[in-house]
């Protein structure tokens, strides 16, 4: 016949697996019949089956040529044909699988808009990837070769995260399709088929490892010889903690709450001293266009196994390490010293996308600079974006307690003059570090919940520049034991100020005992208003309570002195300093009282010395700006008032970021010989940035805000430069302003376009050597078009 089909196979088959080789099926030309040119697949076969298709030994032999030993066979019995598809139950054709199974194509249905990114709380994302959070079910829609027969084909997902993935580790997920759905582990269902397209519902388990995961889809049919087909469709899931799920440690059984912690991109920092409290707005922008895939660069630079990254516990002490560059060439660089000559001046700074996409656009070159604000608002950034409810928090006269001792210990000579070499601890004027929500189960019942984490640098634990997370719960209640750092954020929030005066013999002595000298007016903005919340109640009982005093003794027993409240003291005299009003503004004179009360029935006399310093934030002092001594005789039961002035003259040229200073006043009673101490911290307020919008705020329609801002000090101040920011509003813009001169007043006209409507916030900063800290916010309601 024309054409006739017959079974080909090489001498290859006859080995140890006989039919190993496939049959080979060729087409022989008869004598008399027109012959045929080889076809793209004969010469493909020649190729694939060199051994059924041996070459002649004659080189005179054309390529196309091809000698092979042929058994012609008698045509066989007509094979029985397949049977047509029948109709089953339902009257629906039911069609044998006997082909093999492909997938053409997946789609993650990872749009913004879409019922996933919705239900996972992650359509404020930038980008159109699939962002889920575990626990929760998702969905997906797979396009297969043909319809899926659940009776004899397979498939399944694969997921796997890291260098190394392993399914001991989690790293390496495998999803079987089950007919249910169960809570706490991975699977995934069939909900619908249409032809050959299937959806599936998937579910994670609350303990997943977070982050970013390649997908595979393999399937496999029982009546096809063909091995399984392996689809990757070159998209990634990514995976992050779930604060909406019961099951996962970082839940929080509140709304509001989450919509604060979780997905709020703005906030409130505050700073100053505690009786002349100030705000600023921060742009957290964890939802900013590249934000967070610059957050999971930051937890792959940090080299944590990607095992260790379904533990939020671990996942927030890795960050803590790693936004500060001290050790481990994290995000930001911090300096204290003043000179910014070459990097950007803290307190320029207005939000954390800039820093955080510099720090992934440059592979990890630390950013300069930074202090204590810039690291808590990136820190938010960076566990909002993961999932963690977080909050950047501040705490006012904040003790950094370098030995241990849970006390903040101040040194005198013999004649009470400080003893600068030993007076190592500190209290700062502010210091703001954050809160994290979780569950602890590493540690007893009752010690979820908020737990600090300060990523500044200031002491190592562990080998490493960070700290926490602390439970709050047991920072409150004085267990100082439990990890991690629960001693260290203990003693910056209610440790005693102890002051030690040294004897003839070099020893020292216990001379005074300050109970309520740290850990004021903790503050952090509100739920869901940008007003302030004191939450000083919930780190520590209240000052001189039965409960705070237990909760410090209890403290101080595990610290490096515990034997410091063996022997109380007894007091007639105290002395105190106090402001009026919002305090002194810089460029006046500033004015304070000095109170000294007498509690006794006998007169008393004591000398009192009083010096001022200008200090950075930290509690370093730079100098001393003026020394005065003064005599005070008091009757009994009297209250005596002392006014004290520093002039402006003074102290302009000797300020340092923040414009904070500390006066020192201490003496002795001449009757018993009691010490008398107090340092009061204040700052010198700094005038706002007026930020007035300007037109219409439509999504896509340019619109303006003109800023102004008037020069307090009789000085011109020099090289002024402002920084605008506004998420959804516009880019970090620099204006070089120039000089601006004594009491003058400049304004300037910033045009933007909006590229997100809804309520945003445009945040103007200025910086300039002369003067710090000046900033504004204006409040914007954009329309979408």
């Amino acid at each position: 016949m024309p054409g006739e089909r017959l079974i080909v196979r090489g001498g290859s088959e006859v080995g140890r697996f006989h039919g190993a080789v496939p049959a080979c099926e060729v087409t022989i030309q008869r004598e008399g019949e027109p012959k045929k040119e080889a076809g793209a697949c004969r010469r493909w076969l020649r190729k694939a089956c060199p051994c059924c298709c041996r070459r002649q030994a004659n080189s005179n032999d054309t390529p196309d040529t091809v000698v092979m030993e042929v058994v012609v066979r008698p045509a066989p019995a007509p094979l029985p044909q397949p049977p047509l598809p029948h109709s089953g139950d339902n009257g629906k054709d039911v069609e044998e699988p006997n082909l093999a199974l492909a997938v053409h194509s997946v789609d993650l249905l990872s749009s913004k808009t879409g019922q996933n990114r919705r239900e996972h709380h992650t359509d404020l994302f930038h980008g159109d990837e699939l962002i889920l959070r575990r626990g929760q079910t998702f969905q997906m829609e797979l396009e297969l070769s043909r319809p899926f027969n659940q009776d004899c084909d397979k498939l399944y997902l694969d997921l796997k995260t890291g260098p190394l993935p392993m399914v001991s580790k989690g790293t390496h997920v495998i999803i079987p399709l089950v007919e249910e759905l169960e809570d706490d582990r991975w699977e995934a269902k069939v909900v619908e088929q249409k032809g050959n397209t299937v959806n599936l519902s998937v579910n994670s388990p609350p303990n997943a490892v977070i982050g970013l995961y390649g997908l595979v889809v393999t399937t496999r049919s029982s009546k096809s010889e063909a091995a399984a087909t392996i689809h990757d469709p070159n998209k990634n899931v990514v995976m992050l903690f779930n604060p909406w799920c019961e099951d996962d440690i970082v839940f929080l059984d509140d709304e509001e709450e989450r919509k604060e912690y979780v997905l709020n991109d703005t906030g409130r920092i505050y700073y100053g001293t505690e009786k002349q409290i100030g705000a600023r707005t921060w742009n957290f922008g964890q939802f900013h266009d590249g934000i967070l895939e610059a957050c999971l660069f930051v937890l792959e630079k940090s080299e944590m196994p990607p095992s260790g990254r379904s533990d939020p516990i671990n996942v927030v002490r890795v960050i803590s390490a790693m936004i500060n560059a001290q050790d481990d060439f994290g995000v930001l660089v911090g300096n204290w010293s003043g000179d910014y000559s070459d990097g950007v001046s803290p307190t320029a700074w207005g939000g954390s996308v800039d820093i955080l996409r510099k720090y992934h656009a440059s592979n990890g070159t630390p950013v300069a600079y930074g202090q204590c604000w810039v690291f808590s608002g990136i820190t938010t950034t960076v566990l909002r974006c993961l999932g963690i409810p977080a909050r950047s928090v501040t705490n006012f006269q904040s003790a950094h307690d370098t030995d241990v001792s849970l006390t903040t210990d101040v040194y005198f000579d013999e004649d009470l003059a400080p003893l600068d070499y030993l007076n190592a601890d500190s209290v700062w004027n502010f210091h703001v570090w954050n809160d994290c929500w979780m569950a602890r189960p590493d540690l007893p019942a009752g010690m979820g919940g908020w737990q600090a984490v300060d990523a500044t640098p200031q002491e190592t634990s562990q080998g490493t520049f960070r700290c926490g997370p602390a439970s709050v719960a047991a920072i409150r209640s004085g267990q100082v034991y439990l990890k991690h750092d629960a001693a260290f954020v203990f003693a910056e929030v209610n440790s005693d100020k102890i002051y030690w005066q040294r004897n003839l013999d070099g020893t020292f002595s216990q001379i005074g005992c300050k109970k309520a000298s740290v850990g004021h007016n903790i503050s952090t903005k509100a739920v869901g208003s940008d007003e302030r919340d004191d939450i000083t109640h919930i780190y520590k009982h209240s000052e001189g309570s039965e409960e705070e005093r237990i909760a410090v003794e209890t403290a101080s027993r595990y610290g490096t002195k515990p034997d410091t409240y063996s022997s109380p003291l007894s007091e007639d005299v105290s002395v105190e300093v106090k402001m009026e009003g919002e305090g002194p503004q810089m460029g006046d004179d500033a004015r304070l009282t000095i109170v000294v009360t007498n509690l006794s029935a006998q007169d008393r006399k004591t000398t009192l010395h009083s010096q001022v310093a200008v200090m950075y934030y930290t509690g370093v002092l730079k100098g001393t700006v003026k020394k005065e001594i003064l005599p005070v005789e008091l009757k009994p039961n009297e209250v005596k008032t002392i006014d004290w002035v520093l002039p402006y003259q003074q102290y302009k040229d000797q300020l340092v970021d923040q414009a904070a200073l500390m006066l020192t006043v201490s003496g002795r009673v001449s009757e018993t010989q009691q010490v008398l101490a107090n340092q009061t911290t204040f700052r010198l307020r700094t005038p706002d940035l007026n930020i007035k919008p300007v037109g219409d705020a439509v999504v896509g329609k340019e619109m303006s805000a003109k800023i102004t801002f008037t020069n307090p000090l009789p000085r011109t101040l020099m090289g002024v430069v402002f920084r605008v920011e506004g998420l959804g509003l516009q880019k970090v813009h620099e204006v070089i302003v120039g000089d601006v001169g004594s009491h003058s007043t400049v304004t300037l006209t910033e045009h933007f376009i909006p590229s997100q409507p809804g309520p945003r916030k445009l945040v103007a900063s200025l910086d300039c050597k002369q003067l710090s800290q000046v900033h504004g916010v204006a409040d914007i309601t954009v329309l979408d078009q």
